[in-house]
């Protein structure tokens, strides 16, 4: 099988003289196996392929594990600062009656990633909490830059509560969630929201997601070079997104750096990172934050596993997958009830 290009496993240093922790020792065996068969394979890393080809890579890797059952829709909604946004809706099969709804926002660097990779996930969590999930395609970068996505996302939540009665969903139990860079954007949507007296969230879900820019966590360090995610395609996708570092510190790049003003009152939380990953810390110092801030969440750190393990093929129904999907079902479930 030829080796997932993100993945570099190269050391940076000899082994006799690495300092960083070897992170193939805090595997699940099934996830062990997968990633040692993508070292097999060779191949250059993700952050030194175009932009056209790092999209390939994903695809290759994600969306193509068994499917449930569900009702899909594919649209074009007016809206958004591009004019137009296509959005794909999942339902349960046979769902009828306006469904709760949740508006989701993709991972993968803001570069990679669309309904196909995450397609199984989707239908996943409208099939488990028996709502429809708005899947966001926002344009991906760097054919668009910050702050396109974000208001991408931002259009396509009010056009869902201006537009319930025909989309066939009740916008009075409304939740968003998003993976990694979705997680993002998903956190920033909570912020805003709140910001512009917008709509009425009921509930966040967080999937390892990016919330400061390259900070100095030590997971960064640890986990450098992979096993999955590594540094170098971390800054790669920054340098895609977001072209001037000087507007970092907004938290609408980095929602970390909100201030407990901005963040007391946000959606009920929940924060699902992955132990072998530069984000973990990020995502549990987010948390807490938010937690600090009066707003109820919950943070569940998933060991033996890797960044976006919720949608690669090579580990699909691992340990790791079926707990967080529990996690997040369930949450959602309830909030949405």
């Amino acid at each position: 099988m030829e080796r997932i290009r993100g993945v570099d496993d190269t050391p940076s240093e000899p082994p006799e003289k690495a300092t960083k922790r070897d992170p193939m020792a805090h595997l699940e065996p099934t996830t062990q196996a997968f990633i040692d068969q993508l070292a097999a394979g060779g191949g250059p890393a993700l952050y030194e392929l175009s932009y056209e080809d790092a999209r390939a890579v994903l695809r290759g890797a994600a969306g193509h594990q068994t499917k449930v059952a569900a009702s899909v829709e594919d649209q074009t909604w007016a809206t958004g600062p591009t004019g137009q946004l296509d959005v794909r809706i999942v339902r349960p099969e046979g769902a009828s009656g306006p469904l709760p709804v949740i508006l989701y926002c993709h991972g993968g660097g803001w570069v990679m990633g669309d309904k196909d990779t995450h397609e199984p996930l989707v239908r996943k969590l409208a099939a488990g909490v028996n709502a429809a999930v708005v899947f966001v395609s926002y344009t991906p970068a760097p054919d668009a830059q910050y702050p396109v996505q974000n208001e991408q996302a931002y259009a396509a939540l009010e056009y869902v509560v201006a537009h319930a009665a025909e989309l066939n969903v009740d916008a009075s139990r409304l939740a968003i969630a998003g993976d990694s860079v979705g997680g993002n954007m998903t956190a920033i949507l909570a912020q805003q929201a709140k910001a512009r007296k917008g709509p009425a969230v009921t509930a966040q879900v967080l999937l390892y997601p990016v919330t400061d820019y390259m900070p100095d966590f030590e997971s960064y360090r640890t986990f450098a070079d992979g096993p999955w995610l590594t540094t170098k395609a971390m800054q790669y996708f920054w340098d895609a997104y977001l072209p001037d570092p000087t507007k970092a510190g907004e938290t609408t790049v980095s929602p970390l750096r909100a201030t407990p003003e901005q963040l007391s009152d946000l959606p009920e939380a929940l924060v699902i990172v992955d132990e072998n990953d530069i984000l973990h810390e990020e995502g549990e110092a987010y948390a807490r934050k938010l937690a600090d801030a009066g707003v109820r969440t919950t943070s569940v750190r998933i060991n033996g596993t890797f960044h976006d393990f919720l949608i690669v093929d090579g580990v699909a129904g691992t340990p790791a997958v079926t707990a967080a999907l529990d996690l997040a079902v369930n949450f959602l479930k309830r909030k949405l009830a």
